[in-house]
């Protein structure tokens, strides 16, 4: 959720201020938009000798169809295997080189290519990061094939991650946000290099990328080297952007499990959440915090700390364009299943009863303030929200304004949104373990009832 709320984080005037306790240095960012279409933003940090840089393309797993499942991912993952200019051994050898870093990363929404290097080796970093983008040639395709199909069946040998996919899945049943999105091995099994291509075309065009940077540079010299990076394109991506279609009606609760012989059930119980762009995100955040959300959590404390009943257990929350999804998330034995989804089940009608002493809710609001701006001494924290926040659409609040928002909040803002959002009746849930009549006993301390309306 902290991720969720920096995308809000925009800096003014250089000065220093001091407010709620905080010291900070304010530097400004600057956004251009090329004629080509990219856009770039970007923010100084003098203080520091390195530069944080990201190529957002706004292209994530749920602007797939079901017969192109796992695509963006698998395209991800080609950006690296070569371009007009490079190798993949030169794409690699040159940030080892630099003594950069460099990774990419797939939501549902977007796809990053990202890196931080030393200040001086940016433009090098930049003329390899563009030709990756914009230039791939999808080099050693069957390859890379195999390491994703092995990455998808790693996920499935990971319950307490793959039993997150479930819970989607029985949330957003039929509509893409409900996917994996690392994809099907049927999909990557079969899908050709040529539509492949076709998918890149269509998908990273200029006006759906953004660059944003982070660190000890220089805006204009930037804007040069990302002209010059499109000038010398054999074919110049086209600048259109791309409208997503928007969730329109959720469906009712699902249930989704799957059976494995493992020692423990993973469960997720959860359901709709907010869009990024609602204001009531600063109430969610710290819901969250209170929910599961931190060590002094009532989760945590309940079940792990006083009980012992599990080693993992936590509430989380994800927030798209026009919805989003929260849920919990609880590992634990067989003989211990029901007491846990009991005490969740307690713990957030109590939250929506309106029973959240003024200590607990100060806590968790201080907690969040004190990580937003622990976050900012991080470039890549700096240049991320910069540029996820360009590439979704989503205001960017100044620094004073998200404490106010945050201060604002209410125990009862808190109760309405937990009356809202976790009402038994609107939970879906998921579970991975060796007994299916188990969980679905279990998820009746929830959602009473649901196992009988899926079943129906």
């Amino acid at each position: 959720m902290l991720d969720l709320l920096l995308e809000d984080y925009r800096q003014g005037r250089p000065e220093v201020e001091q407010q709620h306790g905080y010291d900070r240095a304010v530097q400004e960012y600057v956004l251009s938009e090329l004629d080509t279409g990219e856009r770039l933003i970007t923010e100084r940090v003098g203080s520091v000798r390195s530069v944080s840089l990201g190529f957002w393309i706004g292209a994530g797993s749920r602007d797939e169809t079901d017969s192109k499942a796992g695509v963006t991912h698998f395209i991800e993952h080609l950006l690296f295997k070569g371009t007009r200019s490079y190798s993949a051994q030169e794409i690699a050898e040159t940030f080892d080189g630099l003594g950069g870093e460099l990774n990419a990363a797939t939501s549902r929404e977007s796809t990053v290519v990202f890196a931080r290097v030393p200040d001086r080796h940016l433009e090098t970093a930049l003329d390899v990061m563009a030709d990756m983008v914009f230039s791939p040639t999808f080099t050693d395709l069957e390859t890379e094939r195999e390491v994703v199909l092995e990455e998808i069946a790693m996920l499935e040998d990971t319950p307490q991650d793959l039993v997150h996919d479930l819970l989607s899945e029985a949330i957003f049943a039929g509509d893409p946000l409900g996917r994996q999105v690392i994809g099907r091995a049927d999909v990557i099994s079969t899908v050709s290099k040529r539509s492949l291509g076709t998918y890149h075309r269509q998908m990273y065009t200029a006006g759906n990328v953004v660059l944003a940077a982070a660190g000890n540079l220089e805006h204009d010299r930037l804007l040069e080297l990302l002209e010059r990076a499109s000038h010398q394109r054999v074919e110049p991506p086209e600048a259109r952007t791309r409208v997503r279609k928007p969730l329109v009606k959720p469906p009712p609760p699902g249930i989704r499990f799957q059976r494995k012989d493992t020692e423990q059930y993973h469960v997720c119980v959860g359901g709709i959440g907010i869009s990024r762009t609602d204001r009531r995100r600063f109430a969610a955040s710290l819901l969250d915090a209170i929910l599961g959300g931190s060590a002094s959590s009532r989760l945590f404390q309940e079940i792990r700390e006083k009980r012992g009943m599990a080693y993992a257990v936590y509430s989380f929350a994800s927030q798209y364009t026009d919805t989003g999804q929260i849920g919990v998330y609880v590992g634990t034995r067989e003989e211990n299943l029901e007491s846990c989804l009991e005490i969740v089940a307690r713990e957030i009608a109590d939250i929506a009863a309106g029973n959240v002493h003024e200590r607990e809710l100060t806590r968790a609001k201080e907690n969040l303030k004190g990580r937003i701006v622990l976050s900012m001494e991080s470039t890549s924290n700096r240049m991320s929200r910069l540029g996820k926040s360009l590439i979704t659409d989503t205001e960017l609040l100044s620094l004073d304004r998200i404490i106010a928002e945050i201060d604002a909040v209410e125990a009862s803002g808190l109760a309405e949104l937990a009356t809202l959002l976790l009402a038994p009746s609107a939970l879906s849930a998921s579970g991975i373990g060796p007994n299916e009549d188990r969980f679905l006993t279990a998820v009746e301390q929830i959602h009473p009832g649901l196992p009988a309306e899926v079943a129906a």
